[in-house]
């Protein structure tokens, strides 16, 4: 079992072309179910954080690939770093 508290440190992967795409800021959780449904990905800051910061990234239950002991693997297919 992992502790929300030890998921929030871990860096987050996409296996898909082996970008970092940030640590895991907030989750969607289902609380009828007892279950986390989804958990958001914070954009990385540009400009050491002044001005703006790159879109956060929502990633579903379903494309966790591997919790590992430092980093999350997921697999998105259409990850772009272009803002929506």
């Amino acid at each position: 079992m992992v502790k929300t508290s030890e998921l929030r440190m871990k860096d987050v992967i996409n296996v898909v072309d082996g970008r970092r795409l940030g640590s895991v800021q907030d989750f969607d959780l289902d609380l009828e179910a007892g279950q986390i449904k989804a958990f958001v990905v914070a954009g990385q800051s540009r400009l050491l954080g002044f001005l703006a910061r790159d879109r956060d990234t929502v990633v579903t239950w379903s494309q966790i690939e591997k919790i590992g002991d430092d980093v999350v693997l997921v697999r998105i297919a259409n990850y772009s770093q272009a803002a929506p």
